[in-house]
């Protein structure tokens, strides 16, 4: 079955983030304006240069069985918990196993595993290290258990482009529909590595924010006075529908993914293009079948670096101008980096559907080189009926998505 250009409808979402156990209380956070990025205070960051994050706010433990959870690296825990959610959200489509598929992306996977046994190994030897340590760390692991969970036998796949791969596994959702190689894709992006060697390295690369004494403050995107992201865990999933198959069991549509584009820089290995992202920018936009005009949203991918903001800032300029408004729900759940692109595009729905715009917190004095519209201070109520979703990851890679209003 070959579905061309057909609608692929968002019918079902799930999330756990540092704002929120869910998708209604990390909404709902973001709306309001709140900040999840917390001090660390376990022993093993004392010393570290970076001292906060952004940790889950609903710790996976108290949602999942000690049984079923030791068996899994954190990235997986957090991942089927999100899809579950996703899953009960939509109504539990009756699908064929084979027509349904599953893109879960991630940055980098199971390194709280990789880690953490081996220490194991260092310290106890080689009997104590779990048998279950590949299957943990694999970065394929979240969206193997994730089609295991709901027997999905169309494809099990793992983007990996860093904090582009949530975006990535989602345009890959819309393909598979579109080339007629599924009915239902379970997509999104998972992510958790909060320890202190990730931590030091971006640090040490100046990616990283240093504000520990106010960490609520660190993530500023746009702001003057940015200083860089706050490393973030989490993980977002949404189940994508063939709009006929949605129809015909009266699902409830929360938006429609219009168009995806996908596009790398072959440049420099951490310093995003201005021409690669506002290409993907464009493609997405013209795969919707929207003009630029009518984008009234977009979700920046905006980490609070000082140069990625810039730079993105011109893309959008570029690519359709700057009239939209503009949110970076970074500033409330820090760089959730392979769920990033997920949470993101939950975001948009959710505008999309309530219509209104979540703010930009910490965004005092907006840096006068970002010609854009964005919103800070208080949620914005307006008329949406296109938004734009932002990701651009380590290695030059540049994803961008259109959803528009349900029809």
């Amino acid at each position: 079955m070959t579905a061309g250009n057909e609608a692929v409808l968002v019918t079902g979402l799930g999330a756990t983030t540092p704002l929120g156990g869910d998708v209604d209380s990390t909404w709902a956070a973001m709306l309001a304006g709140e900040s999840g990025i917390t001090p660390l205070e376990a022993e093993w960051a004392a010393d570290l240069p970076v001292r906060m994050a952004g940790r889950l706010k609903v710790d996976p433990s108290e949602v999942m069985g000690r049984v079923e959870a030791r068996r899994l690296d954190r990235c997986e825990q957090i991942a089927l918990i999100a899809a579950r959610q996703a899953w009960e959200h939509a109504g539990r489509p009756e699908v064929e196993p084979e027509r349904l598929a599953v893109a879960i992306g991630t940055g980098i996977g199971g390194v709280l595993t990789t880690l953490g046994q081996d220490d194991v190994l260092e310290t106890s030897g080689v009997r104590r290290v779990s048998p279950h340590t590949v299957p943990m760390l694999m970065p394929n692991g979240p969206a193997a258990y994730v089609s295991m969970e709901f027997g999905a036998r169309g494809g099990a796949h793992t983007p990996v482009s860093a904090c582009a791969s949530g975006a990535e596994a989602i345009a890959l959702g819309l393909d598979l529909i579109r080339l007629g190689r599924a009915d239902v894709v379970i997509a999104g992006g998972t992510e958790a590595c909060i320890s202190a060697l990730p931590l030091v390295g971006f640090a040490n690369a100046r990616a990283h924010s240093m504000r520990n004494d106010a960490p609520q403050e660190a993530s500023r995107p746009f702001d003057v006075d940015r200083d860089g992201f706050v490393f973030a865990e989490g993980a977002a999933v949404i189940v994508l529908e063939r709009a006929d198959f949605a129809r015909a069991r009266s699902a409830r549509v929360h938006a429609a993914l219009a168009g995806s584009g996908l596009t790398s820089d072959a440049g420099h290995i951490t310093a995003g293009s201005q021409e690669g992202q506002a290409r993907a920018i464009r493609m997405a936009v013209k795969a919707a079948g929207v003009a630029p005009e009518e984008i009234g949203l977009v979700h920046a991918h905006a980490t609070s670096t000082p140069i990625g903001d810039i730079t993105e800032a011109g893309s959008v300029t570029e690519a359709i101008g700057p009239h939209p408004a503009v949110t970076a729900t970074k500033s409330m759940t820090g760089h959730t980096f392979g769920a990033a692109g997920a949470i993101g595009a939950m975001a948009s729905i959710l505008a999309l559907r309530d219509q209104v715009v979540p703010p930009t917190i910490n965004l005092h004095q907006l840096d006068p080189a970002v010609k854009l519209d964005v919103v800070s201070g208080e949620a914005r109520k307006m008329q949406l009926n296109a938004a734009l979703a932002n990701s651009f990851g380590f290695g030059g890679h540049n994803a961008a998505l259109v959803f528009t209003t349900a029809q």
